[in-house]
Parts: structure tokens; sequence; C-alpha cells
């Protein structure tokens, strides 16, 4: 069989064994995919790549013969529609606008659904790359284009407050300062008292 990925064909029937034990005892593909991963030293990513590739070559007579009687099977994806992706993006970008990661607005929006958040980060950083322009669009409809990122406010209110307390700070050196300085003439006239008594 050829390799698919860089798989041998016996490292592709070690992973077909793995995969179709761990789908018989309830495990769902992510948590497989990630646990092939630590065993084999390979990124989740290409284990999760050589699944569907593999699924995909089930026309080839090695791989057909690779997954008889596996039962394993892509499941189907649907492609989202222009209005589902303009969706996904808007409430991702106004979440990003409360300075709230990529990664957690596509949590809460998938609703900790890990392949429907794994669709929602590809899409959004697909569209970023190869559609900038309809980013900036979608920002400039959900009123995002004007304030600049949460983070870059948030920088400004820190800055505006470093500001503050250094000039406080400095006001209250000066004030220091001048008690000292106070307190040490007066220590130095009762040192001075206290010596012409003793004479």
């Amino acid at each position: 069989m050829n390799k698919i990925n860089g798989y041998t064909e016996e490292e592709a029937k070690a992973f077909v064994q793995y995969v179709y034990a761990g789908r018989k005892s309830g495990k769902t593909l992510t948590s497989l995919f990630a646990g092939y991963a630590r065993k084999s030293g390979r990124a989740q990513g290409s284990v999760r790549n050589y699944y569907y590739a593999l699924l995909r070559s089930s026309g080839n007579k090695d791989v057909k013969k690779l997954l008889k009687g596996t039962d394993l099977k892509a499941e189907s994806i649907c492609a989202f529609t222009d209005e589902e992706t303009d969706r996904i993006l808007k409430a991702i970008l106004t979440e990003k606008s409360k300075g709230v990661s990529i990664r957690r607005a596509v949590l809460d929006l998938a609703g900790g659904d890990d392949k429907l958040m794994l669709r929602y980060q590809n899409k959004y950083r697909n569209v970023l790359t190869k559609q900038p322009e309809r980013i900036k669009r979608l920002m400039a409809e959900c009123g995002l284009d004007g304030g600049g990122s949460a983070e870059s406010r948030l920088k400004e209110e820190i800055n505006g407050l470093y500001d503050r307390l250094a000039l406080s700070l400095k006001q209250e050196n000066a004030k220091l300062s001048a008690v000292v300085k106070r307190l040490t003439e007066e220590n130095a006239l009762l040192k001075q008292q206290v010596r012409n008594l003793q004479n």
C-alpha cells in the first residue's frame, strides 16, 4: 500500500486498529486523534488529516482491505452558507472586540463542541487570510471599526492610570522630601539645644 501522509502500511494498520478499538469503546475521534498523537509523536492535526485522507481513499483496494470490517467512516460535513459564515464571523469579532481570545470565542460559540469549535476557528482563519476585506466589512457592520480593539483601549487605560500614579507618586515624594528636610532641621536644632543644656 502506498504511504498516505508518511504512514507505512504497518503503522496504517496499527492506526486503524487503534481508532477502531477506541470507537468501539465509545471514545470520540478527537480524543483518539489526541491519544494517537501522544503515542506516536505525531501532531494531532496530522493524525486527523491522515484519518480523513485514508477514508477518502477507500476506493483504493489496499485501503479497502485495511478498513474491512471496521465500519470506520467520515461524517459528512456541510459547508457553511455565506449567511452562516457572516453570522459566525460577526459573533467571533464581537467577542474579540471585548478582549476575548479567538479560541475562547469559538469555544463559546460552539457550545463546547470541539469539532464545531475547530470548524469555526478554521473558517475564521481562512477568511482572515483569504478575505481580509470581508472581515473589515463585517467589523464595520458590527460597529467595531471605530474605537480600536479592546486590547488597544485597555492599553491606553493602563498607560493613563500609570501616568496618573506616577504623577501622584512624584507629588507625594516631593511632600515627603520636604517633611524629611524639615524633620532633619528640627533634629539638628534639638541636638544643638541638648548640647547647650549639657554645657
